[in-house]
This record gives structure tokens, sequence and C-alpha cells, in this order.
């Protein structure tokens, strides 16, 4: 059966309430009923939820084969928790696990042969890169992986479509009653808010630290009052790994240019006047964008009202020199933002559930003015991939792609025209992640493209010394550098499933031959 993004979904995956993708707005106001947590009071008073080590906390849960079992990625590459307890969950020989992370990469490789030998046979997860990309790719996950974005797994565990039996919390300090924290410790990640969700609506959470300070552990987005063990350890990461290869400053000429394009439709487009909002992605050119800004702000005499995120430092500097009143963090995307959060009063931290969830009454995407983000690939009806490489491998994240730009009121996507010898702005995408229908303007060095729907982006920026361009000219101009490329052969075998914001299903990932 085909979608609106005209994606074919096979009639097998639509059950157990499961359905195609209607469109980007098909279940605004859908009721939604929250799932709860088993909850069984385990502590007398003075006594402590500290275990002795990792091994004997899997056994206090009652983790079993079969069970569900959920990790946080704030420490993204320098994470050591993940890989530690599933290394303790091996040895103990607990097999057919489904794993709900908040994101997958480098640092669980590990995880690799435990999906080879049946330790781990289903994945849940709003990014997965590098070995085990590449794992469920070969289809070698017993169960088709769920790629969901940030507000689509808080949604999915609340309404209950993903039930966590143990939640394992890395946190840079923990009281030994479990107040939890991204700050306080040797290793400090910023903040826990992919991890909220998984304390309020796991059965038993158990949280791991480096560093145990005195009760009450403050500030602790993380309560005591949802968990139930806590382990110390000798070390849970390593700050410095933070920032991924996405996540870095470019001096790139080419990335330079068009973040000065998306700083110029900002300064030209309704949204920008005194207490704007904003946001940037990931990738050299949209970060940035955050610094060329500046010039703008500094030209008309306005302050941004909040900017929001994964958190960089452009940004914190943006708050510091005060160029914008408050920075509300979802993530901590490095060094100068977990050193930022907390420690000056306009820098906060709000969870999942209140960044990007399209099931609760309303998340901060909602409220965002500009959001810029990158892409792997865009087609011409401005449906973006940011999942599966042009090769058919999976190697990216959703993240909070969809989210963002379902509800921003001005979505601007960059990415070059080429990149390396393969076009970004294609006929067809590689695969769906983000529906074109959300998508109002992309910059490329070879020019800026107005989504047609968009015919009020496209009035106020006519007269701008932009290079403004079709889509369709783009189109041409790449297959004109790069040629036009075969088509990618798949086996039927699907191994993955991306699920739009929603739980609907925009696409699916093929095993490639």
């Amino acid at each position: 059966m085909k979608n609106s993004v005209n994606r074919e979904i096979p009639d097998y995956l639509l059950k157990d309430g499961n359905e195609i993708f209607k469109g980007a707005y098909a279940n605004d106001g859908k009721e939604i009923v929250r799932d709860t947590p088993t909850i069984k009071s385990n502590i007398k008073p003075r006594d402590t939820k500290l275990v002795e080590n990792l091994k004997e906390a899997i056994k206090k849960t009652g983790l079993k084969d079969g069970d569900t079992i959920s990790f946080h990625h704030h420490f993204r590459d320098g994470d050591f928790v993940a890989a530690m307890v599933m290394d303790a969950i091996h040895e103990l020989g607990i097999k057919d696990l489904f794993i709900c992370a908040s994101s997958l990469g480098k640092a669980h490789r590990n995880f690799v042969p435990m999906i080879e030998d049946g330790t781990i046979t289903g994945v849940s997860t709003s990014g997965v890169r590098d070995e085990i990309g590449e794992a469920i790719s070969e289809g070698k996950l017993k169960n088709p992986a769920y790629i969901r974005s940030h507000g689509g797994r808080v949604g999915a565990i609340e309404s209950g479509k993903v039930k966590i039996d143990v939640a394992f919390i890395g946190a840079s300090s923990s009281d030994e009653y479990g107040n939890a924290s991204g700050i306080n410790g040797k290793a400090n990640c910023g903040v826990l808010s992919y991890a909220g969700v998984d304390a309020k609506y796991a059965d038993k959470v158990v949280v791991i630290t480096d560093t145990l300070v005195d009760f009450p552990n403050y500030p602790h987005p993380i309560s005591s009052v949802d968990v139930d063990y806590v382990v110390k350890v000798d070390n849970i990461g390593d700050p410095a790994k933070i920032a991924s290869g996405a996540i870095r400053m470019t001096k790139d000429p080419r990335e330079l240019k068009m973040a000065e394009y998306c700083a110029k439709v900002i300064a030209n487009t309704e949204w920008f006047k005194d207490g704007f909002s904003f946001q940037t992605g990931a990738g050299g050119a949209s970060l940035a964008a955050a610094v060329k800004i500046k010039p703008y702000l500094e030209k008309s005499g306005i302050k941004m009202g909040w900017a929001m995120g994964g958190i960089t430092e452009p940004i914190v500097n943006l708050l510091r020199e005060g160029y914008v009143k408050y920075l509300a963090d979802d993530q901590a995307f490095d060094v100068a933002s977990v050193e930022s959060v907390y420690k000056d009063p306009a820098h906060f931290e709000i969870d999942s559930s209140e960044y990007a969830n399209p099931l609760n009454k309303g998340a901060y995407v909602n409220k965002l003015d500009y959001v810029v983000l990158g892409a792997l690939e865009i087609d011409k009806d401005f449906n973006v991939n940011v999942v599966v490489g042009s090769d058919g491998t999976i190697q990216g994240a959703p993240g909070g792609h969809p989210d963002t730009a379902a509800g921003a009121n001005c979505s601007i996507i960059v990415a070059p025209l080429v990149r390396g010898r393969i076009a970004t702005v294609r006929e067809k995408c590689t695969s769906i992640t983000t529906p074109g229908e959300t998508v109002d303007v992309l910059v490329t060095d070879y020019g800026v493209c107005i989504n047609p729907n968009r015919k009020d982006i496209l009035e106020q920026l006519k007269d701008t010394d932009l290079p403004l361009v079709s889509i369709e000219d783009l189109v041409k101009r790449g297959e004109e550098i790069t040629g036009t490329p075969d088509d990618i052969e798949y086996d039927d075998q699907v191994v993955a499933i991306i699920e739009y914001r929603d739980g609907s299903i925009i696409d699916v990932v093929r095993k490639v031959k």
C-alpha cells in the first residue's frame, strides 16, 4: 500500500494499530490514553537504593528474556554506560531483548555481536550510525528496527506502544536515593532530557553514576520518586566525545556561503522581529547560521526571545552577548553548552516531551519561528532523507528533524547540491524522513529554493539579492554534474521501519542486495 508521500508500505506491517502516513497533520487532535508504569515501593525509611554492582542491580530488577530496556545518548560517542550494561546482561545470559535507545552510534559497537547471537532482537531509536547501522542494514537484527523522531519516541513510550521494563540511566551525579543530574560530576553531559520519559514510564529504573553526592542532589531532572536502584561505577563516559563529527563549526567556504544565505532568508521574512524563536540542527552549515545571524541582529537592534536545541557554543555565545533572552536545552551538543546549562539562569533544561512530543498539549517545537536543518537528500517534492545513505545503508538520525520542521513557521533545509560525487537534490530520495509539506526553504551552494506552497515566503524574498532558483533547476543541475545514478537493488526483507512523529509509517528500509 502506498502512503501520502508515495512510498510502498508492505501490508503485513499494518497491524497492531500501525497505519500508513497520511500527511504531516492527519492525526492532529487524536486522543491518546497514556500508559502508566508498574509502581511497587521497594524502600523503607532510612534504607538505601545503592546496589553493590551492575550485575546485582540487573538481577534485582527481575530483567528476563524478551524484555525491553532503554538507554539515553547524552554522552553520544563518549558513552560508556550502554556498553557496560549490555556486557553485564550478556554475561548473565539474558537474551531476546528489545533496545529502546534515544540514539545509537559508535559508542555502542559492542551491540553488534549481541545482535548476531540473539541477545538483542529488536531496536527502537531516534538515530543509528556506524557499526550498528551497518548490522541492521545487512539484516542481522531478527526484527525490523523502528526509527522514530525524538518526539515520536516519547509519544510511543507515553502511549504504551513501547513498554520499557527496565531503564538504565547514566548520570553525571546522583545521591544514594536516585536524584540524578547531568552536572555536578567528573563526567558532565549537561542535561538528561531524553532519559526523563524513560524514568517516568519504565517499570524499573537503574541510575548509574561515577559521582555520588550528598542528598539531595540538585538540580535533578531525574527524581528519586522514579528510581529503584543506584549503582556507582568507575567511569560513565568521556564528555570530550559529546561533539561528534556532525556537530562541528565549519571553515568550509561553501558551507559558510550557505549559512549566509540562511541568515539572509531569516532576516528578510516576517517572523524576524523582536522576540523571535530559533533552532539549528547538526551539520556545519546549519550550525554556522547561528553565527551568521548575529550581524543582522546587531543591525536591526532586536533580540531572539529564545533559542532551542541541541544547544551549541555559538548559541551560548549569543546568550552571553545579550542577543537571545533564553535557551531551552534538551541536549548539550558540546562542552561549552554543558558548562553553561544551569550556571546561567536563562539557560534551562526541558525534557523531550516538552521539546517535541506531538501527542501532548503543546510541545516547544510548535512555537518555533525558524529552524535550520541539514539533509542527506531532498527531492523535487521537498521530501527530506536524513537516515539512509545513497548506498542504501542506515547512517543517520531523524532526531528532531521531522518535529521541528512540522512546528516551525519557517523550516529551512541547508545542503550542498553535490556531496562527494553524489547529488543531494534528486528526482527521488532514497528514503523519506521528513515530508515535503513541512519543508519551506531549501538553501544550497547553487541557490535558494522556496517550496511553491509557501507563496508568502517567496513574495517576501523575491526582491532580495538571494539567488532564487526552482527545485527542478537544482535537480537538473545536480544530474549534469554527477550523472543519473543507477537505482539501488533491494531484497524484499524490511530491515527498518521509519515512523513519522505521529507513529504512522512514512517509509521502510529494505536490505540492499
